[in-house]
């Protein structure tokens, strides 16, 4: 019901926006415009979306049928089993979905976006078969979706990547920033559906967990700013990554041959789903895609920000972030959306000034909450997303908050 309100909202706001834009500051192209970006997004909903992930998916997920079979799934699971067990009660200890979780969450550590959406998709999928009512999300599916939506990465490579091309003395500057805001926003993003959840967060298990994940990403956050440069964090970036990742396919392998499992079958009997999971997630994903276009080719963002800009000089409050925000509030909506407006914010207020620096923590600091949602649980039927979008867009903006307070702190 929720999807719906948005859905539809989305094309009356943006048709309100456009006849503003019309009637009130001549724009004639604002109409063409919003047609022309509902193609496009049509477009890459299929095109550049569904179908490369076809293939993403039809490797990953024979893949992970091999893993499964070779106990290595099971292996990950049991292992962090305490924990899972306290933040996602409704899964039991041993269920495969705790291990495709864990894969997840460790690709998206690493900025692993092409293994971590098949390994999302599948973990989905396992929750889907725990879920009674299968229209409507479980608890666990909600909490599962926070925490991918709060976009928790140890590198920002990409970000880093197009400080480098367009120039920045140091592209690397907005790591630290960017760890802290997304950070901010994974730990908003728990402990708000614990709470709702009626998880008990002062559980043992649970602060000695994030206590320890926590110590682990400030060490590594600090080895790296202190002893690598940016070519080396790249390079470190790249090499573990990768190393990981084939080592994973690796032992998946080694693993399914030492139980006489026949490893090609396995990987063709996972591989089938490949094709099916892409074509039920097109309807969700155009639909979706379409009506962010329109939310953003009407020109409702500029008035929004122009409104901000206000509240805040009345308040006294200092309005320098607010040029940076279209990235912050767009962010939710649309990935590549909001990666243009922050080129177009480094392009336009130069890429080392504070507007720059800050729309590259913003388009760092969550996930696009919106997508994920119409990705993850239209790949199973789930329509009634209950609380997901509240608490994921609770996550996104404590992430905002928690970047505009360290770009002040590192760059104003």
């Amino acid at each position: 019901m929720l999807l719906n309100y948005i859905w539809t909202g989305f094309f009356l706001i943006g048709f309100i926006a456009a006849l503003v834009q019309w009637l009130v500051f001549g724009d004639v192209e604002v109409f063409k415009r919003i047609m022309d970006g509902t193609f496009d997004s049509a477009r890459i909903g299929v095109m550049d979306i569904a179908l490369p992930l076809a293939g993403v998916m039809t490797l990953w997920l024979g893949i992970m049928n091999i893993g499964e079979k070779a106990g290595a799934i099971d292996f990950i699971a049991k292992l962090i089993a305490p924990f899972f067990a306290r933040i996602f009660p409704g899964v039991p200890k041993n269920h495969p979905a705790n291990g495709h979780m864990v894969m997840n969450f460790s690709a998206n550590l690493l900025g692993l976006d092409n293994a971590a959406t098949p390994f999302g998709l599948k973990a989905m999928e396992s929750l889907q078969s725990l879920n009674p009512s299968k229209e409507e999300a479980t608890d666990a599916q909600i909490m599962f979706l926070v925490l991918h939506t709060s976009g928790l990465t140890l590198i920002p490579l990409a970000i880093m990547a197009q400080r480098a091309v367009l120039g920045a003395k140091d592209p690397s500057d907005i790591f630290i920033p960017c760890m802290i805001a997304t950070y901010v926003a994974t730990v908003v993003g728990l402990v708000a559906v614990a709470i709702r959840q009626s998880i008990n967060l002062f559980d043992k298990v649970i602060l000695a967990w994030l206590g320890g994940l926590s110590s682990f990403i400030v060490a590594m956050v600090w080895y790296l700013s202190q002893h690598m440069t940016r070519p080396e964090i790249e390079v470190f970036s790249k090499v573990s990554s990768n190393l990981l990742l084939f080592t994973i396919i690796v032992s998946f392998i080694v693993g399914a041959m030492r139980k006489k499992v026949n490893v090609y079958e396995a990987f063709i009997e996972g591989a089938k789903g490949g094709i099916q999971t892409s074509l039920t997630i097109i309807p969700y994903l155009v639909g979706m895609l379409v009506a962010i276009g329109v939310l953003r080719n009407s020109g409702i963002l500029g008035f929004v920000v122009s409104g901000f800009n206000w509240l805040f000089t009345q308040m006294g409050v200092n309005t320098d972030f607010t040029a940076a925000l279209p990235t912050a509030l767009m962010k939710p909506l649309s990935g590549s959306g909001s990666r243009a407006m922050m080129v177009d914010a480094m392009k336009t207020y130069g890429v080392d000034s504070f507007v720059g620096r800050l729309a590259c923590i913003f388009q760092g600091s969550a996930d696009t909450t919106f997508y994920i949602v119409a990705l993850y649980f239209g790949s199973v039927g789930i329509r009634k997303t209950r609380y997901a979008i509240s608490m994921g867009l609770l996550a996104d903006f404590a992430g905002v908050v928690a970047a505009i307070f360290v770009a002040y702190l590192f760059f104003h």
